[in-house]
């Protein structure tokens, strides 16, 4: 399962006589992922490289370092530790020593791989919403059956003949709650999740 990070970490190291500054949070969005890099971003440094990855998207930039030697080092930090939701931008302030591409690389991806390893991290579970009709006189059983399903959320709506159930819970637990919800109402209840 993929990680994220808890809060926003910061990391600072000098490499001949260049300092790189580390700064990361968790993002939901590609909009919150750009707001963050402006917002950390030190106009007076010489480059602000950065990268994000949200799920299958993902961007990078090498702030005008050598194609490749800044960008793409930091999204591999990023997907190394299996991180998700996360944007990293490392901030150089350039101290008179050519690094080569070789050497910027490490900097700048071992800058983001030392801020990202000590982080505190949590599990991104990834989670799906059913619903289901359930008659009056089902209900209190289905849902206190319902409750041993970990991380599972209900949500209920009152109508003339009972209850419309959103039942939210982690993707891959669907089978076990459409079982439940059929067998406990005798076939009269039917969980559905859309496509």
């Amino acid at each position: 399962m993929p990680h994220t990070l808890v809060a926003p970490v910061e990391f600072v190291q000098d490499i001949k006589k260049s300092r790189f500054i580390g700064k990361a949070a968790p993002i939901a969005s590609e909009e919150e992922a750009k707001a963050f890099i402006a917002e950390v971003s030190d106009p007076a440094a010489n480059h602000n490289c950065w990268a994000w990855r949200i799920g299958q998207s993902y961007r990078f930039s090498d702030d005008g370092e050598p194609s490749g030697t800044a960008g793409k080092p930091i999204l591999q930090a990023i997907d190394g530790q299996d991180l998700d939701g996360v944007v990293v931008v490392v901030t150089r302030f350039f101290g008179g020593i050519l690094l080569g591409s070789g050497g910027l690389m490490r900097a700048y991806g071992g800058t983001a791989a030392q801020m990202l390893r000590p982080a505190e991290k949590r599990e991104i579970i990834p989670i799906v919403t059913g619903e289901c009709a359930v008659s009056f006189s089902d209900l209190a059983l289905v849902k206190a059956r319902l409750t041993a399903i970990p991380h599972l959320v209900l949500g209920e709506s009152f109508t003339a003949e009972g209850v419309d159930l959103t039942v939210t819970l982690r993707q891959g637990d669907e089978d076990q709650a459409i079982r439940l919800i059929r067998d406990l109402t005798s076939g009269r209840s039917n969980l559905t999740f859309p496509d």
